[in-house]
């Protein structure tokens, strides 16, 4: 027998399980349906399972961290800031902290206390959850949106949230499937790519420095179209590559230049900012090896590596090494030049790039602007941030807005 509902939520992360529960405090009957055996299983893995819910920057600096799209979350974020995301969890029974005065964890640490606590206010609210649900169609009847279909059945309601994610970790279901769906009704989708992830480099140095995390690197793009392009933070060497915060931040900029070009030089300033004239006075003034100088301001593995690539001897001094082998090594250590070639895709992706067009979204409501009662929130939509609490703090807050926009 089919069933009338005021709101049905597609998909059960931070975002649909959000706005399930403002909309049902608001008196509305709500249906979630989950095409996982199980909810939030994205939600899980989380920060590497210890769910790093919001930052405690203030709204204009967190939008800001966003890009020149940030702004589009000004009343999501007036709606739910980090102190009201803190508060939500703090009233359903999930006591948070802040151990570095910037992150904010549950005490737990642990992902699970965030989904059963989601999952107990909306078994109290009366909230029915389908599992094993796959919506397969939106319907949609001169503009307005009056149900779903899934593979078996058909639910009505005049309003519909799209919270499927994006294509990060399909194994843990993203499949793009609020992408198709969309774009079945008229949205536009922009182009999705991988962010958040590890990047292969063309050069292979890197794997003989991977016991070193490399503190307050900043990389930028050495191509002239490009060159505004850059990211701060710490880096990690791997046996093919580059990850750490900073890479994972920097590889939403990367992955779309690195389709259209097939690869990408960069480069990285791997000694906390310092410039040529900085590393020369530290690196010439004395009559021990070259090597003993550079320690000062890097680890071992990459002070050998640079001074490999140059052709430096590190046991040789400073003064008797050629002015052309100086300029070189001063220069490398400055800025060292890498390739980028690649990246293990989606699989490896824990963000998306890419999504349903703001253009057709009205951001004071998350509502579509094309059908009336659609509404879209988290990363189905064409706008990501970088780690660190930044993207859960966005699904909760856009959740929010389209829950309290229901009618």
């Amino acid at each position: 027998m089919k069933k009338d509902y005021d709101l049905i939520v597609i998909g059960s992360g931070g975002a649909g399980m959000m706005g399930a529960i403002v909309a049902s405090r608001n008196s509305k009957s709500v249906l979630v349906l989950e095409k996982l055996p199980k909810i939030g299983a994205k939600l899980k893995a989380t920060g590497g399972g210890r769910c790093n819910l919001t930052n405690t920057l203030e709204s204009e600096s967190f939008m800001s961290s966003f890009g020149r799209e940030g702004r589009f979350m000004t009343q999501a974020l007036r709606a739910l800031d980090y102190k009201g995301l803190i508060d939500f969890f703090y009233k359903i029974g999930v006591e948070t902290h802040s151990p570095d005065g910037q992150r904010v964890f549950p005490i737990t640490h642990n992902s699970s206390t965030i989904i059963l606590a989601l999952q107990k206010e909306m078994q109290k609210l009366g909230i029915e959850i389908l599992t094993s649900s796959k919506v397969e169609k939106l319907i949609v009847q001169n503009s307005q949106i009056v149900g779903v279909e899934t593979d078996s059945t058909i639910y009505n309601a005049p309003n519909v949230i799209v919270a499927t994610g994006g294509l990060g970790y399909p194994q843990l279901g993203a499949e793009g499937d609020g992408y198709k769906l969309a774009s079945d009704v008229g949205h536009k989708i922009k182009t999705p790519f991988p962010a958040m992830i590890p990047l292969k480099t063309k050069e292979d140095w890197g794997k003989n420095c991977r016991a070193d995390t490399i503190a307050k690197v900043e990389l930028k793009i050495a191509l002239p179209k490009y060159k505004k392009l850059r990211a701060k933070g710490d880096l990690i060497f791997t046996s093919s590559g580059i990850r750490g915060p900073v890479v994972l931040d920097f590889a939403r900029e990367i992955t779309p230049i690195l389709e259209k070009h097939g690869e990408v030089p960069i480069l990285m300033n791997l000694t906390k900012g310092m410039n040529e004239d900085e590393i020369r006075n530290i690196i010439k003034n004395s009559n021990v090896p070259i090597i003993e100088n550079i320690k000062k301001i890097l680890p071992y593995s990459i002070a050998k590596e640079l001074c490999l690539i140059v052709g430096v001897a590190e046991l040789e001094k400073f003064k008797n090494i050629a002015g052309v082998k100086r300029d070189k090594l001063i220069k490398i250590l400055a800025w060292t030049p890498l390739t980028i070639i690649g990246h293990d895709g989606f699989k490896m992706a824990m963000i998306t790039r890419g999504g349903v067009s703001l253009k057709e979204i009205n951001p004071n409501s998350m509502e579509s602007k094309l059908i009336k009662g659609l509404f879209f929130c988290g990363e189905v939509m064409d706008l990501d941030g970088p780690c660190g609490g930044y993207n859960l703090q966005w699904s909760f807050s856009s959740g929010f807005l389209a829950g309290i926009n229901v009618i």
